[in-house]
């Protein structure tokens, strides 16, 4: 089997995995108690306002009629219209999907930049001062509450300093960027726009720290494992008998094959910072998925929470395929088939 044999069944498990997840999704949010007509409307709607209002987003029809409407109008790309919004939930997820997206991917680099050469000196220097101090580190990113981290930064860098501003993603004065991506901080570089991107980079400095610590943590206990159990491979202390400097046996011999465990957790890292920053956002009132997902779900917007759902269920697939991918990119000796 050749490779775009492979990402053939792959694309063929990821759906099917959408469509478990939609019928679970659909299933639960409509057997939660609560009408989410009465909720949009609130408790001074008329019974007949309710009743129009759950015949214009059918929700008066069955479960399964419901669910095969659903469907068919994913097939056309149409999520629904958001009971809480008013508004198609493509829209809306165009919105508020790129801020997540932007905040996600600089906390993994946060993650990767910090965590795998903290790792690397940590293996290095085993049971010396440089690996306590890694560990602790890692073990106080580990135990530590997002919101109580996130709070403890703003009431460091914007109380007391004043150095990076304490949410949001841009400058109040400062307009946006032209729409590109609908992430800031690339809209900006493409465009030129020094000032939104010295602005919307000030305000993601903080967020992206308090979502990415817990990656690094994780990233730099995986990275100190894995080093550890190469450092001790025959073919290191070769490479080492031949002549070779250090540096070049740890980096051009032992990392390459350290990082190919540290990878998963990294594909699995991201996956996670893209649906589980529902905390770090709405303490640095970044206007991200996290946000609307709590809203929709608290207003019983089915077809905003149908929608929030299968974009996670895309996003773990899609990091994992990355992961199978960068294996063999890490090591030829791997081959997809």
């Amino acid at each position: 089997m050749n490779f775009w044999s492979y990402l053939l069944r792959r694309a063929v498990g990821i759906l099917f995995v959408l469509i478990g997840v939609s019928i679970v999704t659909f299933v639960i949010s409509h057997i939660v108690p609560g009408d989410p007509a009465a909720a949009a409307l609130g408790d001074r709607a008329r019974d007949e306002q309710i009743e129009a209002f759950r015949t214009e987003y059918g929700l008066d029809r069955p479960v399964v009629e419901q669910y095969i409407r659903y469907v068919s109008g994913l097939v056309r790309g149409d999520m629904g219209r958001s009971i809480r919004t008013r508004r198609p939930v493509t829209q809306d997820l165009g919105e508020k999907l790129p801020a997540t997206i932007e905040l996600a991917i600089a906390a993994l680099l946060i993650a990767i930049v910090l965590g795998i050469p903290a790792g690397i000196w940590s293996a290095i220097h085993r049971n010396q001062l440089p690996d306590i101090l890694v560990r602790i580190f890692s073990l106080v990113g580990g135990s530590l509450p997002i919101f109580w981290l996130g709070l403890l930064m703003i009431g460091l860098f914007y109380n007391q300093l004043g150095w990076l501003p304490a949410g949001g993603r841009i400058g109040q004065f400062t307009p946006p960027p032209d729409r590109i991506t609908g992430m800031y901080t690339v809209d900006s570089f493409l465009t030129g726009n020094l000032t939104a991107l010295q602005s919307s980079l000030h305000h993601l400095i903080l967020p992206a720290f308090v979502l990415g610590y817990f990656s690094t943590a994780v990233i730099a206990r995986m990275m100190r494992s894995s080093m550890l159990e190469v450092l001790n491979q025959d073919y290191l202390r070769t490479a080492r008998a031949k002549g070779l400097k250090e540096r070049a046996v740890i980096l051009r011999h032992g990392f390459r094959n350290a990082l190919i465990p540290t990878l998963t957790i990294i594909g699995i890292t991201f996956g996670s910072l893209l649906s589980g920053a529902v905390l770090t956002e709405t303490i640095f009132s970044w206007p991200g998925l996290g946000g609307y997902a709590t809203s929709a779900a608290i207003g019983l917007d089915f077809p905003a929470v149908m929608g929030v759902t299968l974009i996670a269920g895309i996003i773990f697939p899609l990091s994992n395929l990355f992961v199978d991918l960068g294996y063999a990119w890490l090591d030829p000796r791997i081959r997809h088939g």
